[in-house]
């Protein structure tokens, strides 16, 4: 067997281990000089690019990205990116080059041999393969370039001599690749399959509209997002909350996402730090105050803006999706009464009153924000406190807001705009756009009005859902967002006194201010009588945060290969 040497390999190899490695090499790569012989063979190797592993970036853990934003309270627990202690020895950093570049090794073999096969096995089926591994290539690339920037690029196997000679591809010349690979993908992938799971040619789309959205390349990406909308092969599913469920595996709406299941290989993860501790959790991570100040008001308004916004009843009057990301005070959850304002809370279970361990009243290690995470959980994690979520990693309402966004930017405004975002509010009010009666339609057409809707939009449609991370880094918002400490509710005593006082949830003389980029600024709070506290410092570097640094190892071994800025 030839012995080939996968781009930079061996640099990579060294100083990487961990327990949680696997060996990533499928047999599919065992030989090329026998192997992708048959359809059968093929199939194999491609089915391989559908593995979580190399989506590193999404599938590694649940809410990867989220935990460094303004989504997030993890009382006072901070993240390598959001603290300023990203290093070039990092463990995702480092992972997620690694398998990214595993991964578009193998879409290069698919793609070498179908050439070889051409004439020998059925064109038809010859071209679904490949268009997979372009597909595959395009999107792993695109994610090098957004996380890392310039970076090596190669399209077939090389020799050693070969890799430690390559240096970096300018970033912008190699999204002239992906952009080719998408496209060339969109041609030869079939427009339909009978499942969610194996991608088509409007999924090509869809991640070309991401890759453009990624790289400000608002043309691109309306065309691409609005070729995905003609295409009708996704459509919005009119029940939000029921796509997050275990029990959810395909939707209408979704785009591409990644199984996981504990049937077939025991892959479950820990959900304990997200329940309530009057369900055996421990409400460690939480949705932000950050985040639930973010939601509208159901006239469309923001909390400082709105009269419809009620303080002391702060779910009252807002979006729905507040409701279905974070459980409303007052209502059930997992069997149990959810009010962090109250010492005692009934369980409707066994039908008893029991004391309230999520209310920091009773439990100082109780969520400091007084909200838990709703979204996609139910009964089924209760079960042993884990489970198997599916990775989403794009759904239709995503191409509607990528294409709202582009034309919003191109200062291109026209009613197609207001459809996308429309289709995706009114869903939520579980209604269609033209039912305006039943949800607070946009219909505003400047262009700065218009970018903090959809921004807002955003935030609230995908809540949770490791989309927030990206958008403030190619909004170039993260130097303001995550230079803002993280803000709690006080802790006991001042709790007890707001309650007393009629100062909670919110205080009676203090509001966030809900600012024109989108970002929520809690000042307030902490400068109001209610004494909210900072538990946190969060920093972020311009000049080098937006870029992740390359492993160590490879700007040590490589000649060619230069560190980012900063690091």
């Amino acid at each position: 067997m030839k012995k080939y040497l996968y781009i930079l390999m061996l640099a990579f190899a060294i100083g990487f281990t961990s327990c949680a490695d696997l060996d990533l090499n499928p047999p599919a790569d065992a030989s090329t000089e026998t192997w992708y012989s048959s359809v059968e063979e093929f199939e194999f190797a491609c089915n391989d690019l559908y593995r979580g592993d190399l989506w590193h970036w999404e599938f590694n853990r649940l809410w990867h990205t989220d935990r460094w934003t303004d989504d997030w309270d993890q009382q006072g627990h901070g993240y390598e990116w959001s603290t300023g202690a990203l290093m070039p020895t990092t463990g995702y950093v480092k992972a997620t080059w690694l398998r990214t570049y595993k991964g578009i090794t193998r879409c290069n073999a698919v793609i070498a041999n179908v050439a070889k096969q051409r004439g020998k096995l059925s064109d038809k089926q010859l071209d679904k393969f490949e268009g997979e591994a372009r597909f595959f290539r395009a999107c792993f690339y695109s994610y090098l370039i957004f996380l890392y920037g310039d970076c090596p690029y190669y399209t077939d196997y090389i020799t050693i001599e070969q890799a430690y000679a390559m240096g970096r591809t300018p970033k912008s010349e190699i999204l002239g690749h992906i952009y080719e690979d998408f496209d060339k993908a969109i041609e030869l992938l079939p427009e339909s399959n009978d499942g969610n799971v194996r991608v088509i040619s409007s999924t090509a789309m869809a991640f070309k509209a991401r890759t453009a959205s990624w790289m400000l390349d608002y043309p691109v990406a309306a065309a691409a997002a609005k070729d995905c909308i003609e295409s009708k092969a996704y459509s919005l599913d009119t029940n939000f909350e029921s796509m997050f469920l275990l029990k959810t595996h395909t939707s209408p709406e979704f785009v591409f996402t990644i199984p996981r299941s504990r049937e077939l290989h025991d892959d479950k993860i820990s959900l304990s730090s997200f329940l309530p501790r009057n369900n055996k959790g421990k409400s460690l991570a939480v949705p932000s105050l950050e985040l639930f100040c973010a939601f509208l008001c159901d006239d469309g308004l923001p909390i400082d803006k709105s009269p419809k916004f009620d303080r002391q009843n702060p779910f009252k009057n807002r979006d729905p999706r507040l409701g279905y990301t974070t459980v409303e005070f007052g209502t059930e959850f997992l069997g149990v009464e959810w009010d962090p304002s109250k010492n005692k809370v009934q369980n409707y279970t066994t039908g008893k009153s029991i004391n309230n361990n999520d209310s920091q009243l009773v439990q100082s290690l109780a969520s400091w924000t007084g909200l838990i995470l709703k979204k996609g959980i139910d009964e089924d994690y209760l079960v042993d406190l884990k489970g198997d979520p599916d990775c989403i990693v794009m759904r239709y309402a995503d191409v509607l807001l990528m294409y709202a966004e582009a034309k919003i930017e191109m200062n291109d405004i026209d009613q197609s705009v207001l459809d996308a975002i429309n289709d995706v509010r009114a869903r939520a009010y579980k209604t269609t756009r033209a039912n305006t009666s039943k949800y607070p339609a946009v219909t505003e057409t400047n262009q700065d009005k218009l970018r903090f809707i959809l921004r807002s939009e955003r935030r609230m449609e995908f809540a949770w859902e490791n989309r927030r991370w990206f958008d403030l880094v190619r909004w170039r918002l993260c130097d303001i967002a995550i230079n803002r400490p993280v803000i709690d509710l006080p802790a006991k005593a001042q709790l007890q006194k707001n309650i007393k006082n009629g100062d909670y949830y919110f205080p009676s003389d203090a509001l966030p201010v809900i600012e024109d980029n989108g970002l929520v600024n809690l000042q307030p709070l902490v400068d109001s009588k209610a004494k909210f506290r900072k538990t946190m410092e969060r920093k972020f570097d311009a000049s080098k945060g937006y870029l992740l640094p390359l492993p160590i190892e490879d700007v040590m071994l490589i000649p060619g290969m230069t560190q980012n800025p900063g690091y």
